[in-house]
């Protein structure tokens, strides 16, 4: 009995750490058409939108953690806005990293998920992806919210458990792509509303009062991450 308990651990943990192998040139490539076929079209996008608000809003949450703040809620709207709400000391290195990693944590984390993906840690990539959804499910504070993290994480869930290496390594691909992908418009559209006179509140204008840094080289910073994960996470998925 307990041998085949621990060869059942030993097992599992071979699946979740091991490497799977590399899908086919055309199944990246296909999957990188799907993802700019979900961040393109306006249409779609006010959609799929929806996942670049849970990883914006994880990035604040989970920094905020780090940093030592503390997260008392994180909401999601139907509209793809959210909100997330830490108590701590309103200035200093906590709140302007808090701040900061909402637009840059979509990029960031597709980054990190290319470079799983790159050294063959599949099973790894989604296992991690559905430990995060868990963990902020926790701090949702609204029915929507709660709907579409449950969602998300069950889908990831679903495909972990009961889905082929084939199947799994698609989807990997597929969200992570469309991380890279989909973390580069969002600073696009803020740029565009700050042009238009709007989003005087935005994360950008945040961190300019918190540092007195024009809110512009901020948009910058998050151009710049954004546009370099995509270069260099895309680098690492195309050479399968």
């Amino acid at each position: 009995m307990h041998t085949t308990a621990s060869d059942s651990l030993a097992s599992l943990w071979d699946q979740v750490f091991g490497s799977q192998p590399d899908p086919d040139l055309w199944v990246v490539i296909a999957t990188l058409v799907a993802s700019m076929a979900a961040v393109v079209p306006h249409n779609v996008w006010r959609i799929s939108r929806n996942a670049i608000t849970i990883a914006h809003e994880g990035g604040h949450g989970l920094i905020a953690l780090l940093t030592g703040r503390q997260l008392t809620g994180i909401r999601l709207h139907s509209d793809t806005s959210g909100l997330t709400v830490s108590r701590g000391k309103p200035h200093g290195l906590g709140m302007i990293l808090t701040a900061a990693a909402g637009y840059t944590a979509p990029p960031l984390l597709g980054l990190g998920g290319a470079a799983l993906l790159a050294a063959g840690h599949i099973t790894l990539l989604l296992w991690l992806a559905t430990a995060l959804l868990v963990a902020m499910l926790v701090m949702i504070r609204n029915a929507y919210g709660a709907l579409t993290v449950v969602l998300t994480g069950g889908t990831f869930l679903l495909v972990s458990w009961l889905a082929g290496p084939q199947v799994q390594a698609a989807f990997a691909y597929a969200v992570v792509w469309f991380l890279l992908v989909g973390g580069v418009r969002p600073a696009f559209e803020l740029q565009a509303k700050r042009m238009r006179g709007g989003a005087g509140d935005s994360d950008a204008d945040q961190l300019s009062r918190l540092t007195h840094v024009p809110a512009g080289l901020w948009l910058f910073l998050f151009h710049a991450v954004s546009l370099c994960s995509l270069i260099g996470g895309g680098r690492w998925l195309l050479e399968v």
